[in-house]
């Protein structure tokens, strides 16, 4: 093996290597993949913490940017050190703790959310090979869809916990939100599934001789709109509304708490632009350039997608946001389910399977994709999909405080 190609497949080969280096000295393999896993963890968190550092960095240089400011430039170059002043500031507040709160569950939700966030990141690929992932279960995909689950018992506890109605409040919108949008999600990765015919994340790569964008751009607009909602980024932001809610569930959090609500809200954002770029955008595979490369480059192109929608988009009402989910998303999301079961039954009855260049199903999708989002949102919107009549409101406000009333509309 020459330099260039153990450069290009580091993790893998670093980790093969030292899994041999242990077998050399006649050690229990039960011991063996102890080490491993140990190996593993560390290789993990040296590589979530600093990317969870460079996005609170780029988050608030870029919307800065869109705000005409010049952002955090004072600590360090750039401000590259403005996140480890924040975790100072964050670590130097007092721990409050409401006084007739459930101490024990207030203790926990933080801890519950936090651990939750960084155990989906075990089994996605980052490189070839068996050793290019954690633990490559063959179930996978779907680990990863109950683990983000756990994140709604935590936003509960918290909202329990803090004996207060606007984390009450919040937390109540935060679980029927993610359960909400939880159903178009899974939906949205079933057509994935379908073309690939496993759950395993390493072979969802390993198939995609085109990225599944193309062939799913419903599909994948649903996970994306999706998973906005459920790490509560703009437009969807409402489980924290500060103007309604003060801080949703955590207002009672403060101290080393508030900053486990904190880093697990950018862990889950980097864990969804991870999930989007395997799924949909072949993961690590990339011509020439060494495959850690490509595999950050989608992951920083997706979260930088993600600031540019918060940095564009207004808030929605929690009325629209639900109403968004079950009258818009999740048909669509079944008839995308239906389309995709159609073409994999066509494409492996009629032609060479899906190992080849599906190239007649990416026109047909995208034309099916603008097709659908065109009548299904005229529809939506006559379902009541939470469409604002002002004239209606202004009507009603006139006669409640008076025609000649300078009420604002509600």
């Amino acid at each position: 093996m020459n330099a260039w190609h153990y450069f290009v497949n580091l993790l893998p080969n670093v980790r093969n290597d030292f899994v041999t280096w242990l077998q050399g000295f006649g050690l229990p393999s039960s011991l063996i993949i102890f080490l491993d896993s140990i190996i593993g963890i560390t290789l993990i968190l040296l590589f979530v913490f600093p990317m969870v550092m460079l996005f609170i960095w780029m988050e608030r240089r870029f919307i800065a940017r869109f705000q005409l400011r010049p952002g955090p430039n004072r600590c360090g170059p750039l401000g590259l050190l403005q996140p480890v002043a924040d975790a100072v500031k964050i670590l130097m507040k007092e721990l409050i703790m409401p006084a007739k709160g459930d101490r024990l569950v207030h203790w926990i939700a933080p801890v519950v959310i936090f651990f939750a966030a960084f155990m989906v990141f075990a089994v996605f690929p980052i490189g070839s090979g068996t050793r290019g992932v954690f633990a490559d279960l063959n179930i996978g995909i779907l680990y990863v869809v109950a683990i983000s689950s756990l994140a709604v018992i935590g936003i509960f506890m918290a909202g329990w916990g803090s004996n207060n109605k606007y984390s009450m409040i919040g937390a109540m919108r935060g679980v029927a939100q993610l359960i909400s949008y939880e159903v178009p999600m899974v939906l949205s990765i079933v057509g994935v599934v379908m073309i690939v015919g496993s759950l395993q994340m390493s072979e969802i790569v390993g198939k995609q001789t085109v990225p599944f964008i193309l062939l799913q751009p419903l599909g994948f607009l649903i996970y994306f709109i999706g998973a906005i909602t459920e790490l509560n980024r703009s437009p969807m932001d409402m489980i924290e509304a500060d103007s309604e809610i003060v801080a949703g569930y955590f207002t009672e959090y403060s101290g080393m708490k508030f900053a486990m609500f904190y880093l697990a809200e950018y862990i889950n954002t980097l864990a969804v632009a991870i999930i989007v770029a395997t799924l949909f955008l072949s993961g690590w595979k990339g011509p020439f350039l060494p495959f850690w490369f490509w595999f950050l480059l989608k992951v920083l192109a997706v979260f930088m997608f993600i600031l540019w929608m918060r940095a564009t988009l207004v808030r929605l009402r929690i009325d629209q946001v639900m109403a968004f989910s079950w009258k818009f998303l999740l048909p669509v999301a079944l008839i995308n389910v239906f389309i995709t079961a159609a073409e994999v039954l066509a494409w492996d009855t009629w032609m060479s399977g899906w190992q080849s260049f599906p190239w007649p199903f990416i026109f047909v999708n995208f034309a099916i994709a603008a097709g659908l989002i065109v009548l299904w949102s005229r529809f939506f919107f006559k379902l009541g999909g939470g469409k604002v009549e002002v004239g209606r409101l202004r009507a009603r406000d006139s006669q409640r405080y008076g025609a000649d009333s300078q009420a604002p509309v509600s």
